[in-house]
């Protein structure tokens, strides 16, 4: 029983993203939105995680299985794909490149954010214990 409601209210969840998908004038798939509010839920503890651990366990288990559609897709379409062949893969190495720099930049950037505070913090406790405020 416990499964069957973990599974509702992720069900629940994708449901309301395709609601939206229809309510907002965006070219965004109502999965996006699913996430988003799924997301979001969980960030502001409206669903507890465990309310949805074991089942979102199993989903991510079984998620090769799920790819499996696509790939049956790609062999029947493999006609017109073979055309474009080349410019996908370029694409796909060009942006794949472009996502690993900018997300080793914005990491690199979050680190240094994180260490200045940090060295910040240990400078003023260094100044309150020579002010003697730190004393009793």
């Amino acid at each position: 029983m416990k499964y069957i409601r973990q599974f509702g209210i992720i069900c629940g969840v994708t449901c309301m993203g395709e609601i939206l998908k229809y309510l907002l004038p965006l070219p965004i798939p109502g999965s996006i939105y699913g996430l988003g509010l799924m997301l979001l839920f969980l960030s502001l503890k409206v669903i507890k995680i465990e309310s949805v651990r074991e089942v979102g366990e199993f989903l991510i288990e079984i998620m090769p299985v799920m790819f499996i559609p696509a790939g049956v897709g790609l062999i029947t379409a493999w006609g017109k794909l073979k055309t474009m062949l080349v410019p996908v893969g370029i694409i796909t190495v060009v942006t794949t490149f472009l996502v690993m720099i900018v997300t080793g930049k914005v990491t690199e950037m979050m680190l240094k954010q994180k260490e200045k505070k940090q060295t910040e913090k240990m400078q003023t406790g260094e100044k309150e214990e020579q002010d003697g405020s730190g004393d009793l």
